[in-house]
């Protein structure tokens, strides 16, 4: 369906791009209000003062920034649920948006294909920003044929959307292959195949044109200390009082975490050295028992320069850049196997307010100072 209605969404957005001016001089936004007014009174929404348990921890996070900046903020619930569409008010500011907004002026070029990781990855390509080696397919042979001209292991995952759902790596064989692609199919017509870059993902989110966070995302995963299982290990670590929270998860020890035991050639009964780290998964999800740790002041400059660049090239003040690295301390020109594997339009900002180690970074903080500077403090 995105495919089907993109040609139609580009006039769309021009139109909206040459009226949005009007729009926001005009008070467009005042609109917001009675219509949230409307469905209330047509019983088919409810006016939400203040964040609950529904709300993503995105929107809880920038709404809790909202009200210690004195803010006022309402979302629309439609038939009980939230639906992230807010309205915000400060001395006679008023803005309407959907999950989180962005700087008064023209809308960004780069949100019509920021999110299209086929597109991204050639347009990063033509701007020298690394990325995996690979491309789209539509057919089997199309990826078998990407699979052969990039060598080595791959992995498959959908080219829209996705949140590492239906994406599948450590594919060496045409049956592995054949299955990894089935299973992206579900959720896109269009397949990712690229190579299986080496390190950990990490999360830089980029607000105003700065860097205002990076985080390690860590898939499942124990650490080897030389004496314990790795049962064991699971057992200890499943202990750790922050995974008995909301935003951490306790590790699964079900036939993924077999599995990939299985790719390192190990087992349960396996006794890792001293600070070997033992993936159990390999999503970076915290639903999943990843973990995750703020690496902002161990990032290289050169690092730090090429997700601003990013940022640049999309031309949008506000994104989200998974990157993977074996150490994000050292350039990514000195790194083989390093490269941006996708970007996000509606970064999930409350990541850096909730690091299990390290840092908090009001990432809230920081989108408010660009929309609405005159709300510091």
């Amino acid at each position: 369906m995105d495919w089907f209605w993109r040609p139609y969404n580009r006039v769309m957005d021009a139109i909206w791009r040459g009226c949005e001016p009007v729009f926001v001089k005009l008070g467009g936004s005042r609109l917001g209000m009675p219509v949230f007014r409307l469905f209330a009174l047509l019983h088919l929404g409810r006016i939400v003062l203040d964040p609950t348990e529904k709300d993503s921890m995105r929107a809880t996070r920038f709404w809790q920034e909202a009200k210690r900046r004195n803010i006022d903020m309402k979302e629309l619930y439609i038939f009980g649920r939230p639906t992230e569409l807010f309205v915000a008010r400060h001395k006679g500011w008023v803005r309407i948006f959907t999950g989180l907004p962005r700087p008064d002026g023209p809308a960004s070029k780069g949100l019509m294909w920021m999110d299209d990781k086929g597109l991204m990855k050639k347009r990063f390509m033509a701007a020298s920003i690394p990325v995996a080696k690979g491309g789209v397919a539509f057919w089997f042979s199309t990826a078998k044929k990407i699979w052969q001209s990039v060598g080595g292991p791959v992995i498959t995952k959908p080219n829209f959307g996705s949140r590492s759902r239906h994406t599948i790596i450590h594919i060496n064989s045409e049956s592995e292959l054949r299955h990894g692609f089935n299973v992206a199919k579900v959720l896109s017509p269009w397949v990712i195949v690229e190579a299986e870059l080496t390190g950990s993902v990490h999360r830089a989110t980029v607000i105003g044109g700065k860097v205002i966070g990076v985080l390690r995302r860590d898939p499942p995963q124990v650490i080897g200390d030389g004496k314990h299982t790795v049962r064991a290990l699971l057992e200890i670590e499943n202990k750790n009082p922050l995974r008995n929270g909301e935003i951490f998860h306790k590790i699964e020890s079900g036939e993924e975490a077999v599995a990939e035991l299985a790719h390192q050639q190990l087992t349960w009964d396996s006794i890792p050295r001293k600070g070997q780290a033992v993936a159990l998964n390999q999503k970076v999800g915290r639903g999943s028992g990843a973990s995750n740790a703020d690496v902002t002041d161990e990032a290289h400059p050169d690092n730090i320069k090429i997700f601003e660049k990013v940022a640049e090239v999309l031309g949008d003040a506000l994104v989200g850049i998974d990157f993977i690295t074996s150490d994000i301390s050292k350039s990514w020109k000195d790194q083989p196997g390093t490269g941006v594997i996708e970007c996000n339009s509606m970064p999930f900002i409350d990541l850096h307010h909730a690091p299990m180690t390290g840092k908090v970074r009001n990432a809230a903080g920081a989108l408010w100072d660009i929309v609405l500077p005159s709300s510091q403090s």
